[in-house]
């Protein structure tokens, strides 16, 4: 199985679209990541002005990340790079997530079948409340058969 810094070092993102800093547990059936709001994250720029607030679609992109490509690079554990195809999401949002505010994502998987991963993610405020719930759905592609 690959440890944690080659699982982060194989995701197919970088800055500004990368939001996983940490993995903190990881292993057959759930894993936790976390995610620092940063002050200065482009989204701000335009939502909303004066009172910014992380949308809901980047809160899935962020447990997406974390609870699907991460946990499905470590599940698949496959020698070549991978292509995730993001399937399914329903997501409940609960509480608003500000600048500045560090999650916690924890994946526990459902299921993980021919290269198909459906788990149930939440995203928390560290020591705070649940801010996102709900369940997500992906594949992994060998990203080498996408080339042909």
């Amino acid at each position: 199985m690959k440890s944690i810094p080659e699982i982060i070092s194989s995701l197919p993102y970088e800055d500004p679209f990368l939001f996983v800093d940490d993995l903190l547990e990881i292993d057959q059936d759930s894993c936790t990541g976390t995610y620092s709001v940063r002050e200065n994250e482009y989204f701000f720029e335009g939502h909303f002005p004066g009172n910014p607030v992380v949308p809901g679609v980047i809160l899935t992109e962020i447990m997406a990340q974390i609870g699907l490509v991460c946990f499905g690079i470590y599940l698949k554990d496959s020698p070549t790079p991978l292509l995730p195809a993001f399937t399914n999401a329903n997501i409940d949002f609960l509480v608003n997530v500000k600048p500045g505010d560090e999650l916690i994502i924890v994946s526990k998987k459902i299921y993980f079948r021919f290269n198909k991963l459906k788990c149930h993610i939440t995203c928390s405020l560290k020591n705070g409340p649940i801010v996102a719930r709900g369940e997500c759905s992906g594949m992994l592609i060998n990203r080498e058969i996408e080339k042909t």
